[in-house]
């Protein structure tokens, strides 16, 4: 018989747990379905793990495990996909602002044969507008970047099991799991939905995380930024060029503009475009260093069934049970 993992990556959310895994079991239940909630609480300050942990006293079905720290939402969705034992696996956010709904659906495409199912968003709903103008900002510039129409996705999303594994077998440390599953390819259909409203609590993506996290996701996937290294530079050979004539021909015609002027915006402009050529490349240069020194993506503290010390490359130190 098929199972189906549902993979929910859990930062600060102990009040979303128990009400997320309650709905998720009675969606799953009364369609059917053989099912495994894997909660990951990535380095949470609050109760979120214990939750989880009275979640799985409560259904055998649920499982979890905590990060040692904050490794943030990539390292949190791979972990889970790590422990993941299902034939297919969904991934969402433990907030319910995916939603249940749709899951039957998803799992009906796949056992029709999709390989990968897309959670399209039809609408954000009822989000403040700040979080709508700075998450749009955040797909526009994902989608320039890495040359995918963003604007519409999610990490909400069903993968085959040979999609899991492709993706577990990618030996890149800074992973960007929404474009990494458009790269796989494979069979893939679409479902669509309405962001829905949390139940409990805030989101925790601010305008200026949204902004790291895209630099971040961007550089890990895409070339283009360092393509714009050589644009600037062609644009500063163009501009100096025009001055230059123009220099020359006021010269010759005794009109020349005396003072500094024009030397000055010329080192101003130039100056501007090496030292953002710079960050650039200094932040490709992070990422290589960062690839470089192996270290793995996060390290799981403990588990719902044991105390363990484990990272990404599968070793673990077993301490007692909980």
């Amino acid at each position: 018989m098929s199972i189906l993992s549902i993979v929910l990556p859990a930062y600060n959310e102990e009040q979303n747990i128990a009400n997320t895994a309650r709905v998720l079991s009675e969606v799953l239940e009364e369609n059917h379905i053989e099912y495994e909630l894997v909660f990951v609480s990535d380095g949470s300050r609050d109760g979120t793990f214990s939750e989880i942990g009275k979640a799985a006293r409560e259904n055998p079905r649920i499982r979890g495990a905590e990060f040692s720290r904050n490794f943030g939402k990539e390292a949190a969705i791979f972990a889970g996909l790590g422990l993941a034992e299902g034939n297919a696996v969904i991934v969402m956010d433990c907030d319910l602002q995916h939603p249940p709904q749709a899951i039957p659906q998803m799992w009906k495409l796949w056992l029709e044969g999709a390989e990968v199912v897309e959670g399209i968003k039809e609408s954000r709903g009822k989000e403040k507008l700040s979080y709508k103008l700075s998450a749009g900002l955040f797909y526009q510039i994902m989608s320039k970047l890495i040359k995918m129409d963003m604007k519409a996705s999610s990490d909400f999303k069903l993968l085959d099991r040979k999609v899991v594994d492709t993706l577990l077998s990618l030996p890149e440390r800074n992973t960007f799991f929404r474009a990494l599953t458009f790269w796989a390819g494979f069979r893939t259909e679409s479902v669509f939905y309405e962001v829905q409203e949390r139940q409990f609590g805030e989101s925790k993506w601010s305008f200026f995380s949204l902004m790291k996290y895209a630099i971040t996701n961007a550089t890990s996937f895409s070339t283009l930024p360092l393509q714009l290294v050589t644009v600037m530079g062609i644009v500063s050979i163009l501009f100096s060029v025009a001055l230059f004539i123009q220099t020359l021909v006021r010269f010759f015609s005794g009109t020349a503009v005396e003072g500094f002027t024009t030397v000055i915006l010329l080192i101003l402009i130039i100056g501007g475009f090496l030292m953002l050529s710079l960050g650039i490349i200094g932040h490709y240069i992070a990422r290589i260093y960062e690839e470089v020194k192996g270290r793995p993506k996060y390290i799981i503290s403990r588990t719902t069934e044991k105390n363990v010390i484990k990272t990404d490359e599968g070793s673990a130190r077993s301490r007692q049970e909980v």
